[in-house]
């Protein structure tokens, strides 16, 4: 069945994903820059799944205390907090990416000192035109989606700041087992069919309920929701207190989540599950850091995907999205 749907074998991609970690950081081993000052923060433009990488390296950077203010740029402009210190990366994996462009123009109009990340495309070319340095990603996969270089670009952008003394090296890579979270995805995605998934988690580990949401909006083509731990006991939980429809609620929980945090897990979901909503609390695993996002990372990929299989939709194709662009380029 997989093979009948899954036309471009997304599979193949998810079980290949503890292969990016070396490739990626391969991608940018040679690239040199010197920077005129120590950088005051570091800016990244991208948007969507060639913005993930961005969050996952402010935390790692944050988990390892390196003191270097990261800024998200999701938009068609630098944001306010750029200064002439600010150290720019540029990530759009097709490189055509029209707000990300806009960025690098201003950039580069800025003087500002600037590293982009792309497959190719318009930042490929803009790049060799100014004499950027410019890391090339080289995937040799049919159909390959952004939102799954979220690994390579992590290690990609890591290893340009090692290069340039920001960060160090790592000497032992995370250990990813994709396979061993297969079975358990698809157990997941089984009990979220025909439903409206919520992740939730603690505030620490926010980005995987986000990850997860988007993948899912992405891979299986559904809404889904994402907040964190006690903010939403604040508000959003109250919206639950009469469900409208049907949801899956995942709950993340971290072994080191403060010990309120958990209890709140605990005594939501005992809330949630009295009104009528299914509830799956799903245990981070231990590890290093990087183990525990990466491994928990790769289970929302699963559950995603096999949630496409479950409605019969081919994960890859972004059709909406495709629409959007070419009515863009008419506006």
């Amino acid at each position: 069945m997989n093979n009948e749907i899954d036309k471009s074998n997304l599979r193949q991609v998810i079980l290949d994903y503890p292969n990016q970690l070396q490739i990626g950081a391969d991608f940018a081993k040679d690239i040199k820059f010197e920077l005129k000052n120590k950088p005051s923060n570091l800016i990244i433009c991208g948007m969507g799944g060639s913005a993930l990488p961005g969050n996952l390296l402010t935390l790692y950077l944050k988990e390892h205390g390196i003191k270097l203010p990261v800024h998200i740029a999701r938009n068609y402009s630098l944001p306010f907090e750029t200064d002439e210190n600010s150290l720019i990366f540029i990530s759009s994996f097709s490189g055509n990416t029209e707000e990300t462009v806009s960025c690098f123009k201003e950039a580069l109009k800025r003087k500002l000192a600037i590293i982009a990340f792309s497959e190719g495309g318009q930042v490929a070319s803009i790049a060799k035109e100014s004499n950027t340095p410019h890391v090339k990603y080289k995937i040799n996969f049919k159909n390959f989606q952004p939102r799954y270089a979220t690994t390579y670009a992590f290690m990609a952008m890591h290893q340009v700041l090692t290069n340039l003394g920001i960060s160090a090296k790592m000497e032992l890579l995370p250990k990813i087992d994709s396979q061993s979270h297969e079975s358990y995805g698809k157990i997941l995605a089984k009990k979220a069919k025909n439903k409206i998934p919520i992740i939730y988690t603690s505030e620490r580990y926010g980005l995987l309920a986000k990850i997860w949401k988007v993948k899912i909006n992405e891979n299986a083509k559904l809404p889904a929701f994402w907040n964190v731990f006690p903010n939403l006991n604040h508000y959003e939980m109250l919206s639950f207190a009469n469900p409208i429809g049907d949801y899956c609620a995942f709950m993340l929980k971290g072994p080191k989540d403060h010990p309120r945090i958990q209890k709140r897990m605990d005594l939501t979901a005992e809330l949630y599950r009295d009104r009528g909503i299914e509830v799956e609390m799903i245990d981070i695993q231990e590890g290093t850091f990087l183990e525990k996002v990466l491994n928990t990372f790769v289970l929302g990929d699963w559950v995603s995907y096999y949630l496409a299989l479950e409605n019969n939709r081919d994960p890859v194709p972004i059709g909406m999205v495709e629409e959007l662009k070419e009515k863009m380029k008419n506006a």
